[in-house]
Formats: structure tokens, sequence, C-alpha cells
């Protein structure tokens, strides 16, 4: 029944969906040709405020818990599961004051309007999953840049999205450059529950009535641990608030 249900729905949500894309994409580029850095941000923020706000057609609501235990003033290198697009649009808008800059695949840089702009002009970094060489000093250098500037990198460890909501293995390579090259950074952990619901009919027609949470876990200092610490410490507080 709520499949039946969600057609419709659905359809009003993804034209929605496709046109705040459209209309947002030339808004990001005037913001940063025109304005610099901080109005494509805004552009940006506002964006993913008003696709969050599309989500809410389909009855889908979001908490986020303990956002005020993040550090502030220093680097932060947020660590999460993956279950769906709306993790993304999430952390963008409610961590917004963090400078959020991820760590996506190549093929996201190209042909999506607003998306591929802000992942190629934003601050965030491209890699091949294929060629784990060249991602290497591509991640240096956003370790180098939220080190310099006091702001946050995105990573997800899994690499894709579980479509069930358990998690994958964790991948260490790129938390661990990052960690490296960004010093005085705070490994912030974040679960993500339900998001995976929005999508479990594939990519259309969208789950109804989904309550997506993001729990933010205590942070903790690179300089204060061994990196095989730092890993299993946010690997464990990830997985155990994991809820299927």
């Amino acid at each position: 029944m709520e499949k039946i249900v969600s057609y419709p729905l659905s359809i009003i949500s993804i034209t929605l969906f496709l046109l705040t894309l459209v209309l947002f994409h030339p808004i990001q580029w005037i913001c940063f040709n025109v304005f610099g850095y901080q109005a494509h941000k805004k552009s940006v923020d506002y964006l993913n405020f008003f696709l969050l706000r599309i989500g809410h057609l389909l009855g889908t609501t979001y908490v986020v818990e303990n956002r005020a235990t993040i550090p502030k003033g220093v680097p932060i290198i947020f660590v999460s599961n993956h279950q769906s697009l709306y993790d993304i649009i999430g952390m963008i808008w409610f961590l917004r004051a963090f400078h959020p800059k991820f760590v996506s695949k190549k093929e996201l840089g190209r042909g999506i309007p607003s998306v591929s702009y802000n992942l190629t002009h934003g601050g965030s970094v491209l890699i091949d999953r294929k060629d784990p060489k060249q991602a290497i000093p591509i991640i240096k250098g956003l370790s180098e840049y939220i080190e310099k500037h006091n702001r946050s990198a995105v990573i997800f460890p899994e690499g894709t999205r579980s479509k069930t909501g358990k998690p994958k293995e964790f991948a260490q390579s790129g938390l661990k450059i990052l960690c490296k090259y960004a010093p005085s950074a705070y490994i912030v952990p974040i679960t993500i529950n339900n998001s995976w619901k929005f999508v479990k009919f594939g990519f259309f027609p969208f789950g109804l009535g989904k309550r997506i949470t993001f729990t933010v876990h205590n942070a903790f200092a690179v300089k204060d641990y061994p990196f095989e610490v730092l890993m299993e410490k946010t690997e464990q507080a990830i997985i155990q608030s994991i809820k299927n």
C-alpha cells in the first residue's frame, strides 16, 4: 500500500527536486563568480534547505542529536555511515556552520545541475575509486584546506551507500590521510538512521513517513590517539548506534 500511495507524491517530489537543482545552478554560478566563496556557500546551504523541505511532502522528518557537542573553531573530520542521498543533503544544511566539504566520486563532478557545480567549485574533492594512488594527493589537499581554514571534511568510509542500513566494511585509507595532514583536527563520528528507508524501493518511488536521524557522537582529537585507536573508536561509535 505504501508503494502505491507513494507514486503520485513521488512524481511531484522528484519534479520539484529537479526544478530546484536547475534553478539553483545559475544562482550558484552568479554567487561564485560575482560575489565569491561566502555567497556561493549561502546559495548551496539554501539549495539543500529546499531539498530537505521537499522531503516533507513525503512525510519525511529530520532529527539531529547532540549537534551542540561539536567543537568550534577547529578543523573537523566528520565520519559517517552512508545510506542515501539525503545523508549529504542533511549534512550540508544541518552542519552548515562548519563548512562541510565532501570526498566524492569523480562521476558526480559532471552532468548534474547544482550538485556537480558545488562539488567542483565549493571546496569538495573528487576521486577516482579505481585509482587509489590518484586519491592520495587530492585528499591530502582537502586535509590541508580544513587545517588552514578551520573548516570540515566529510567522509563515508563505507565508500558506497548501504541499501539495507546494515553497515559495510569501513575503509581506512581516506581517513588516515585526513588525519595525517590535518593534525589539529577533531574526528566527529555521526550515525545516520532510516535514511535508507527513503529509497527502499529504489530511486522511485520514495518511502513515505520516514524519520531520518543524525546522531552526533563525542569528538576525538586526532593528536591524542594513534590512528588505529582513532579508527576503532570512530567505527564503534557509528556502528553501535545503527538501528535497522
